[in-house]
Parts: C-alpha cells; sequence; structure tokens
C-alpha cells in the first residue's frame, strides 16, 4: 500500500472534508529480531484471515466518529525491514482516531493474524 496515494484516494470520498479532522497510519514491517528474546531471525512467515480482519474492520468502523479505515494485511514469507501490515483510519477528532487505530491494531494482531520466526543462524 501506497499510504500517500490512500489517504489521497479517502480524499476524494464524499464527505471526507466534512467529517475528517485527522488521519492515522500504521505501517508495520519485519524484524531482523524476535520480540520474545531478541534472537536473531532471518525471515518471518505470515497468515492473515482476511475474512477476521474484515469482521474487525467493520466493527472499528462503528466507533463513534470514524470515517473510513482502509486495511492491507499482506500473507507470504517476508524478510527483515519488508512491509507487513498497513492500516490507514480516518476520522473527525484525534481521541476518536487515536483510539481507533490503537483498537485496529491490537485486535488485527492478536485475532487475525498469525505468524512464525524463522530464526537466524
Amino acid at each position: 500500500m501506497d499510504i500517500s496515494k490512500t489517504i489521497a484516494e479517502m480524499k476524494q470520498d464524499p464527505g471526507f472534508a466534512q467529517n475528517v479532522g485527522m488521519v492515522l497510519a500504521h505501517n508495520g514491517t519485519a524484524r531482523e529480531w524476535s520480540r520474545a528474546d531478541r534472537s536473531s531471525v532471518t525471515s518471518l512467515k505470515v497468515q492473515p484471515d482476511q475474512e477476521k480482519i474484515e469482521r474487525i474492520r467493520q466493527e472499528i468502523l462503528q466507533y463513534p466518529g470514524i470515517f473510513d479505515i482502509r486495511i492491507q494485511a499482506n500473507e507470504g514469507t517476508f524478510t527483515p525491514g519488508d512491509d507487513l501490515l498497513f492500516l490507514v483510519v480516518a476520522g473527525d477528532i484525534r481521541e476518536n482516531v487515536k483510539k481507533a487505530l490503537s483498537d485496529l491494531l491490537d485486535r488485527v494482531k492478536t485475532e487475525a493474524i498469525s505468524k512464525e520466526e524463522v530464526p537466524g543462524a
């Protein structure tokens, strides 16, 4: 996902200017170390459940003040530095948008994405 292009597309949606005062984005990338113990990781296998992701997106869209949410969850084997997950949340005020992005990120990562780290040598 090109975040700038995605935001530009969102701005073309009817009602954007009347309803949006903030857009927040998340760009998750593969690390070269494990979160568990900081050991070396050469690659990461990622399997998103796109149906669960869409259900979560639909739930978060119902939060107060949220206008639009765009998500791209990549699937496959990735090396450190590769893009894994993009989230873009547009809404009225910062308190609403920050909460929506935080809840969206936490839920997608815990409920809809499985990962397997391939250890380094």
